[in-house]
């Protein structure tokens, strides 16, 4: 789907981030230092990068032959990287928070996204690269230090944990974050603004962290005040929760989009200023994510519906049991509609670009792991979640590993009974429901 994401060659150790924030809109000086390793000899190298005027790339502090084409930065060391070599790039670019893209589907703007005293990150699936340069492909994981340098009446924010908070010249303030744990690169999160830090705690002490505009403080703090519980739910179905901490950044845009960014969900104001239903059911969703496709990172964008269709599953689950509306009518409506979505979409493990976040990757992919559990029983499927978060975490996994793992734990080999769900033109029959009926796809 995304041909040229991603970069072969080496592994980044560490992202190191500098920017040098102004003001909304503005563009401002940045520097991204890439600490990596030579998975084999290389001449020169790429990296992701798209949108911000390029300086400067030196390697190993001398100056580096470069060229762009596209979103591809290729990199010319003075000298050849022979394998097993750890090697640093460093990389001076202006940043310009006004570099946005667009797509038909549920992801709508990504890239910078403004709001009105600052910025919040859409990375998803690739514009991180809009941000700093990168090896932007969901299965290249890596910790991020970020150094943002801002106005003093400003906050910044980033994954992870705030390591240190320092003046500097010129009335400023450096806000320094250490994402603790690799991340994907779709899975940043760096926003300024005038923002409010509500601390709390989560079950077993789980440092609880809210970054919320300052006039969305009270009117978001009943929904807000849900993570506890929220984790509480989910770790009884999926085991401990994966990271060292977490927290809902609210974000004051127009973009009705949230986001699973790791240790810090972005979830747009309006989500969280109607019913409680509604609002839950976003919040749980991407608290579920942090699970799969954070913890248990993508190897690639096929395998979208075991991240979407378990955040979908498990939020679906928790709304019929407080007050929102029938998970079996919603699959039933889903299981109706799956072979026009195969048509028009793709099959749930077989999204094609245009498509990838589209209603199969949702409650279509949600559908398959219905058809799962009814195929298995509660008890065993359940068994299949946890093994999978707990093998799988801090990992990158594939729809074949899942398909591996099921047959696993179940005990018989569901390849037959899965790869129909996931990969073939017409919707199989739902094991336990006879009754129910796919609408010809036109």
């Amino acid at each position: 789907m995304f041909p040229l994401d991603g970069n072969g060659g080496y592994t980044v150790d560490r992202y190191v981030l500098d920017f040098d924030w102004q003001a909304p809109k503005t563009p401002f000086a940045a520097t991204a230092t890439v600490k990596a390793t030579a998975t084999q000899s290389l001449s020169r190298f790429n990296l992701d990068f798209g949108g911000n005027t390029l300086h400067s790339v030196t390697v190993d502090g001398k100056a580096a032959g470069t060229s762009r084409e596209g979103d591809e930065l290729t990199v010319t060391p003075k000298s050849p990287l022979l394998k097993g070599r750890s090697f640093t790039v460093k990389v001076t670019y202006t940043a310009d928070p006004t570099q946005i893209r667009h797509r038909d589907d549920a992801i709508e703007d990504y890239g910078w996204i403004p709001t009105p005293d600052g910025t919040v990150v859409y990375p998803q699936p690739n514009g991180a690269r809009l941000i700093f340069p990168a090896n932007d492909h969901p299965s290249r994981r890596a910790p991020i230090t970020f150094r943002i340098t801002t106005p003093k009446d400003l906050t910044a924010v980033a994954n992870g944990k705030l390591t240190a908070k320092d003046a500097v010249s010129g009335d400023r303030v450096r806000w320094t974050y250490d994402s603790e744990q690799p991340l994907s690169t779709q899975l940043v999160q760096l926003a300024v603004g005038r923002f409010t830090t509500v601390d709390s705690t989560g079950p077993g002490g789980l440092p609880l962290r809210d970054i919320v505009p300052d006039a969305l403080v009270e009117p978001t703090a009943k929904y807000r005040k849900l993570t506890p519980d929220h984790l509480r739910w989910l770790e009884q179905k999926l085991g401990k929760y994966p990271f060292n901490r977490y927290g809902v950044l609210v974000g004051d845009t127009d973009l009705g989009v949230a986001l699973e960014t790791q240790t810090l969900s972005l979830v747009p104001k309006a989500d969280l200023l109607g019913t409680q239903v509604d609002a839950e059911r976003n919040l749980v969703h991407e608290l579920a994510h942090q699970w799969f496709g954070d913890s248990v990172a993508l190897a690639g964008w096929s395998d979208l519906w075991v991240s979407e269709g378990h955040a979908r599953f498990y939020e679906r689950m928790y709304s019929e049991e407080h007050g929102g509306d029938s998970f079996e009518a919603a699959m039933k409506a889903a299981y109706k509609a799956h072979d026009q979505w195969r048509r028009d979409f793709g099959a749930p493990a077989e999204p094609t670009e245009p498509n990838l976040f589209k209603r199969m990757r949702y409650d279509g992919s949600a559908l398959v792991l219905y058809a799962l559990r009814e195929k298995v029983g509660d008890a065993t499927f359940q068994r299949i979640e946890r093994a999978w978060v707990t093998e799988y975490r801090g990992r990158t996994a594939s729809t074949q590993d899942y398909i591996d793992l099921s047959s696993k734990i179940a005990g018989e080999d569901l390849s037959g009974f899965l790869k129909p769900w996931l990969y073939g033109p017409k919707t199989p029959p739902m094991p336990g429901h006879p009754d129910w009926v796919v609408d010809p796809a036109t």
